[in-house]
């Protein structure tokens, strides 16, 4: 069957499917442009979308690939992790070839955005499903007079299937900030990264793409762009505390990010930026 992109609901709400080659699917939702789903031609769930997520935009949906801008995390004044993941996007484009389906959704500034973040700017994220492959590529110009300067991430949630037997590579020798050890800044020791407690961290100027090695969803990671990788699992106390996910969810995932955290981009008047993320299943 030919790739194509379809309207569609999806819990409630929205939302877009792509079909691409062999079978391959991804669903990405008109509210926060968010990746939701992403299967591969085997009919894998590559992605964890909480079980508990809520979806009627009075909090960002727990799970997929949300969209962290104009504020990574807490670093600033603004809600954490900004407030695009909460409102809705509009679609900017869409097409499909042989082997692929491609689909771009845009949020432009207006004037509640302008109350808590007065800057005009206009935010792309293009889609890409490709047979075992998906690419995110996040554009943000700055549609103003003035610069300003903002932090961001893809938030991607990688489903697996117990995250005690999962180790990502590709992180050995970079430092990182440890906000489970009170922000202490190690350098990574280890050729690969586990899960045995909770994990908030996040590597600095990372050059090296990563392989998440996960039995049947293990996948390859590269970032172009985001100089950071957020390595994210909240463990079993954290998840108890997060009303969204269900007890055992933090089993299911790892969150693995491509962000711009550590140091903020600074964006003139009339320039724009990009950052992408590419994901394969290996």
């Amino acid at each position: 069957m030919k790739p194509s992109i379809e309207s569609i609901e999806f819990h409630g709400i929205a939302a877009w499917r792509l079909n691409g080659p062999r079978g391959a699917s991804a669903v990405v939702s008109r509210l926060g442009g968010q990746l939701l789903s992403w299967q591969t031609p085997d009919g894998r769930e590559r992605l964890f979308l909480s079980e508990k997520a809520v979806f009627d935009g009075s909090v960002a949906i727990r799970g997929g690939i949300p969209v962290c801008f104009p504020q990574f995390a807490a670093l600033g004044d603004l809600p954490k992790h900004g407030f695009v993941r909460t409102r809705p996007w509009s679609l900017a484009a869409e097409r499909a070839g042989d082997d692929y389906a491609l689909i771009t959704l845009e949020f432009v500034d207006d004037e509640a955005t302008r109350a808590i973040w007065p800057h005009a700017f206009r935010a792309e994220l293009t889609l890409m499903l490709e047979a075992d492959r998906i690419d995110l590529e996040f554009c943000v110009t700055n549609t103003g007079a003035a610069p300003f300067s903002f932090t961001a991430a893809l938030h991607s949630y990688l489903r697996v299937t117990q995250v005690e037997d999962a180790a990502l590579e590709g992180l050995y020798g970079y430092e990182y900030r440890d906000a489970v050890n009170a922000d202490r800044i190690v350098r990574e020791s280890g050729t690969e990264v586990v899960v045995d407690g909770p994990l908030d961290r996040v590597y600095h100027d990372v050059r090296r793409p990563q392989l998440l090695k996960a039995g049947n969803l293990s996948l390859g990671i590269q970032a172009q762009g985001f100089p950071d990788v957020v390595v994210w699992n909240p463990w079993v106390e954290g998840c108890a505390a997060l009303n969204d996910m269900p007890a055992n969810g933090w089993r299911h995932m790892l969150c693995v990010e491509a962000a711009v955290a550590r140091q903020p981009v600074n964006l003139p008047a009339g320039e724009e930026w990009y950052g992408r993320q590419t994901l394969v299943a290996v």
